[in-house]
């Protein structure tokens, strides 16, 4: 080829890249504001579950709740996030400003886990267990003291039109199940057990004395007894003609069908495609590309290395004899064990927030305004249940909730009182989850957004603060706080034990048992929270030591210009992230500080 040809051929070229250039610019062009895509998948992901609108505080689709174990649904959601993948895809991340590019990659992080997750039938044959499934919530809602409001005769009206679509949902709910006794989906045995009671608790009346009855035992002012009479009869007929029948069939169903063909295994690999979907929820709940052998062995050094730390604390108190024999020592005594009534216990956490106060302001600039109470758990399903914490509304009027059960108040234990408020409260949940929701700079659909690893991973975090915080002050309490940290690293070990190396339910209880101060019947119900909820119990761990990991990252590279409360502001002021995101997110922190100093 002559030189003028080839000359002519490369000017041809970079005129058609040009032109290409110029084209998709002037179709970026075209295109809305890439917060305008932000703001639409959020609103229209109220729609899809608008469940998470009622914790909110949106009480626009308080009346809404979509047979979510429906094929239409399912292809519904689908295409949802199909959608938005599509969209996304459209946008140059060059041209975005770093906050719209983390925007960006936590979205479509979101639709791309979101639409994996739908591939795989188990949440929808196996829609109820005896832990965290629609029911306990729909329970929490009915008793008119959780997120769903009844301030108005709409907001009544709204429930009663919801709780007309969870019955329909029940019944779907029974007819999937059956499904999935033939394909080989079902719970364990075991598990069924618990789910029985729940459901039979349920299954009687008078209506007057049922959980469902209980938003209009505490009307407010502004009714007439003219309308309080009418909603007593309303509500009476529909639990008696409607809400008792739905959880008597529920009943029948649990005990004379779906617990003679329960599971005799433990693990969710022993159901189609078992290895596969654990996988996808160690993603789901850990963020990562971990393999369940991985965090099995991370579990096995993290738990060597605790039993370590509690020896010393052991040695310290003045115990004379083995690891076990210790735990054996603190669940049996009695001074742990200092309460006669409920009440104890929640007048307990709040002096613990007292005694840490004046220490808060050391660690954190960042302070939610949202109020928090710490509540007792709903007797429906306290024994069950693990403490746990509720947001506050977007708009801070409802409070965040601590829920804490107390089946016995006589055998409860308060070794982890203070390590439990500052997962839980205070700067756990509440400090992460409230001011993720008061941030107006993060666009709607990231200020309820939640990753496990994240929030979990923060939760656990926070617990080491506690010496910090001024709490701690004594061998038991903080040894309370290693027995906390270790019934997290157990968790790595147990439950990749029960779904990927086919552990029993035994063999979990009886390793929980020698590795932690827990009583049998609280780590009876945790392992059976861990089999009925596959991967949840590994985020806690695995983002914790990834916080801790950034903080003596940032630590070592600022020495001492290393500010504590900066680092924190630096890690909650963009809410939950996946875990890869954090750590981009922290270490362009600390090149760009690094850069200026």
């Amino acid at each position: 080829m002559n030189n003028s040809l080839y000359a002519f051929l490369c000017i041809l070229l970079l005129f058609s890249c040009k032109e290409e250039s110029n084209k998709k610019s002037q179709e970026a062009t075209d295109l809305p504001p890439i917060t305008d895509v932000f703001q639409a998948y959020y609103e229209d992901n109220l729609k899809i579950d608008p469940i998470d609108a009622t914790f909110s505080g949106k009480t626009e689709y308080n009346d809404m709740l979509p047979n979510t174990l429906s094929l239409v649904f399912i292809d519904r959601k689908k295409q949802f996030y199909r959608n938005y993948l599509s969209k996304l895809a459209q946008y140059d991340t060059d041209q975005l400003s770093e906050e719209d590019y983390l925007s960006y990659n936590v979205l479509k992080w979101q639709c791309e886990t979101g639409l994996k997750q739908l591939e795989f039938p188990y949440n929808r044959l196996v829609p109820i267990n005896q832990f965290s499934s629609l029911p306990q919530t729909i329970g929490q809602f009915a008793s008119g003291m959780s997120a769903q409001p009844f301030h108005t005769l709409q907001d009544h009206e709204k429930w009663l039109s919801r709780l007309g679509d969870y019955l329909v949902w029940c019944d779907t709910a029974i007819v999937n199940m059956r499904k999935g006794i033939g394909d080989g989906y079902i719970l364990p045995k075991s598990l069924i057990e618990k789910v029985i009671p729940q459901m039979e608790a349920l299954a009687k009346g008078p209506p007057s004395e049922h959980l469902f009855f209980g938003p209009v035992k505490t009307f407010p002012d502004i009714f007439t007894d003219k309308q309080k009479d009418s909603l007593r009869a309303v509500y009476s007929e529909v639990i008696d003609k409607r809400v008792i029948p739905q959880y008597q069939k529920l009943t029948e169903f649990f005990r004379d069908e779906y617990l003679p063909a329960g599971r005799t295994t433990s693990g969710i690999g022993d159901i189609p495609d078992g290895a596969a979907y654990y996988q996808q929820q160690i993603k789901i709940y850990t963020t990562t590309e971990l393999t369940a052998e991985q965090i099995h062995e991370i579990g096995l050094a993290e738990v060597a290395r605790l039993e370590s730390e509690m020896e010393k604390v052991m040695d310290e108190a003045g115990f004379k004899g083995t690891l076990p024999e210790f735990f054996d020592a603190i669940r049996n005594n009695k001074d742990l064990m200092p309460y006669n009534k409920p009440e104890q216990v929640i007048e307990h956490f709040y002096a613990i927030y007292d005694k840490m106060k004046p220490n808060l302001k050391k660690l954190f600039d960042l302070t939610p305004r949202t109020g928090f109470e710490v509540r007792r758990t709903e007797a429906f399903r306290e024994e069950s249940a693990s403490a746990e914490y509720n947001q506050g509304s977007l708009d801070g009027t409802r409070p965040g909730i601590f829920y804490v059960p107390i089946p016995d108040v006589k055998a409860y234990n308060i070794l982890s009182d203070e390590d439990l408020f500052l997962h839980e409260a205070i700067p756990g949940h509440h400090y992460q989850i409230s001011l993720q929701q008061e941030n107006t700079d993060l666009p709607a659909f990231r200020k309820t957004i939640w990753y496990s690893a994240y929030g979990e991973g923060w939760a656990l975090y926070s617990e080491s603060l506690g010496k910090e915080l001024g709490l701690y002050t004594d061998p038991y309490q903080y040894f309370g706080m290693l027995s906390a940290e270790m019934h997290r690293a157990i968790r790595l070990v147990v439950d990749t034990g029960i779904h990927a190396k086919g552990w029993s339910r035994e063999k979990a209880i009886e390793y929980s048992l020698s590795h932690e101060a827990e009583s049998e019947a609280s780590v009876i119900a945790e392992i059976e929270r861990y089999m009925s909820w596959p991967g949840q119990a590994l985020s806690y761990k695995i983002g914790q030591l990834k916080i801790i990991e950034l903080r003596n990252k940032a630590h070592k590279a600022f020495g001492d210009k290393f500010d504590i409360k900066e680092f924190h502001n630096r890690v909650l002021e963009s809410g939950c992230l996946p875990l890869e995101l954090l750590e981009d997110k922290i270490n362009r922190w600390i090149m760009a500080e690094n850069k200026a100093g």
